[in-house]
């Protein structure tokens, strides 16, 4: 939730040094800020206060704030802005195709950061609502958060988890292109231990279960060598 106009902001860094900076520059720009030091607290504080925007660090004490990303992408798509010591474009790459909308990199001016949090702001004005919350773009699919289910031309789905996570992904940005890689990232538990040909498997079942409601469609587009995504146009 927002305090009156001030939008919240949740920031999950270690370093009290940094946090301290960062929350006075943000309370200085007329955001509502909250510090959390580790991914446990940081997680639970997201349910709590609802944040329009979170900064979160890569290098947390209890957890990979790349893991900590992933597991907010499940749930909802609340903007995150990722910090980190690590420059790597390797380290980049990976924190946007989690779905990141931002990358700072440490040592940074506090005043090019709420920069960069007003900008994503004004991309993203809705970014505090939930999964659930949010309309679906595609008007044959309903997803339910709450009850991790999915409708399919108002028909339940019955889904295994990871074919839920696979059509919630895909249906939360019709038209892009994911790459396996990409999928098993957001979809997945432990994805370095799957192969990429379990995508393939889980979109095949995928599709027979949306055929069976409707065999008049195929909403599911594989791009060859590369991947999947969901047409715009189904």
């Amino acid at each position: 939730m927002q305090t009156g106009e001030r939008p919240r902001i949740l920031l999950i860094e270690d370093e009290s040094a940094i946090a301290d900076t960062v929350v006075y520059a943000l309370r200085t720009e007329g955001f509502d800020p909250e510090w959390q030091a580790t991914a446990a607290d940081g997680l639970h504080a997201l349910d709590r206060c609802e944040p329009a925007l979170i900064i979160l660090d890569v290098g947390l004490p209890d957890a990979s704030g790349f893991d900590v990303c992933r597991q907010i992408r499940r749930q909802r798509q609340t903007p995150v802005l990722f910090l980190t010591a690590r420059a790597e474009e390797v380290d980049r790459v990976v924190g946007l195709e989690l779905g990141a909308d931002d990358y700072v990199v440490k040592p940074f001016s506090p005043r090019e950061l709420t920069a960069r949090v007003r900008a994503i702001l004004r991309r993203n004005p809705g970014g505090a609502m939930t999964a659930r919350e949010q309309a679906p773009s595609l008007s044959l699919f309903t997803v339910d958060e709450s009850r991790l289910s999915i409708h399919y031309c108002g028909t339940p789905l019955q889904l295994t988890r990871y074919e839920y996570r696979l059509l919630k992904t895909l249906i939360a940005h019709p038209g892009r292109v994911y790459t396996r890689e990409q999928l098993l990232q957001l979809a997945w538990d432990h994805p370095e231990h799957r192969l990429d040909r379990t995508v393939d498997t889980h979109i095949k079942t995928l599709r027979a279960k949306l055929q069976a409601v409707d065999p008049a469609r195929d909403p599911i587009r594989t791009h060859r060598g590369v991947g999947y995504s969901l047409d715009e146009n189904a």
